[in-house]
C-alpha cells in the first residue's frame, strides 16, 4: 500500500481567533430569513475558505436598524409567536411577533438567527459576536467594520 499525505486543512483556534474581521449591515428593509441566514453563516465561518466545523471561526457581525426587516406573507405578524418561560408555575408568556416588533425589535433577528446557528455549546459563543442596534449608529468604529456583501 502507498502512503500519500493528508492534504486537507484544519484551521486551530489561534488562527481562527486571529483573523476575525468586523463586518456591518443595514437590515432595513431587508427580508428577515435571509439576512438571519447571512448573518449566521457569517458567525459561524463559512464564508471562509479555512471553515472548519469543529472550531470557532466566524466573525464579529453588527446590524443596524434591525426592528425595520420585512417579513414577508399577510399573516407572518400574527403567525409567529415567541414564547419564554419564568421557571415558576403559570410562568409562560407568549407573544407574537407584531408586538416583539414594537416592544424589542432587536430580538425578532436576534431568535431568527440563534435558531440558525447550531444546536450545540459554540453557539452560545457564535452569538455573543452578533451586536445588534435599533438606531443607524453604533458604537464599534474603533473596529473599522467593513460593508458585509449581501
Amino acid at each position: 500500500m502507498m502512503k500519500t499525505a493528508n492534504k486537507c486543512y484544519q484551521a486551530t483556534t489561534a488562527e481562527a481567533e486571529a483573523g476575525r474581521k468586523w463586518w456591518v449591515v443595514d437590515a432595513r428593509d431587508r427580508v428577515l430569513g435571509r439576512l438571519a441566514v447571512k448573518v449566521a453563516n457569517v458567525l459561524m465561518g463559512k464564508h471562509k475558505p479555512t471553515y472548519t466545523p469543529h472550531i470557532d471561526s466566524g466573525d464579529f457581525v453588527i446590524v443596524l436598524n434591525a426592528g425595520k426587516v420585512k417579513v414577508t406573507g399577510t399573516r407572518k405578524k400574527q403567525q409567529v409567536i415567541y414564547q419564554r418561560y419564568s421557571g415558576y408555575p403559570s410562568g409562560l408568556r407568549e407573544m407574537t411577533m407584531d408586538a416583539m416588533l414594537q416592544r424589542h425589535p432587536e430580538r425578532v433577528l436576534e431568535a431568527a438567527v440563534r435558531r440558525m446557528l447550531p444546536k450545540n455549546a459554540m453557539a452560545k459563543r457564535m452569538l455573543t459576536r452578533l451586536r445588534l442596534f435599533t438606531a443607524e449608529t453604533h458604537n464599534h468604529q474603533a473596529q473599522q467594520p467593513e460593508a458585509l456583501p449581501l
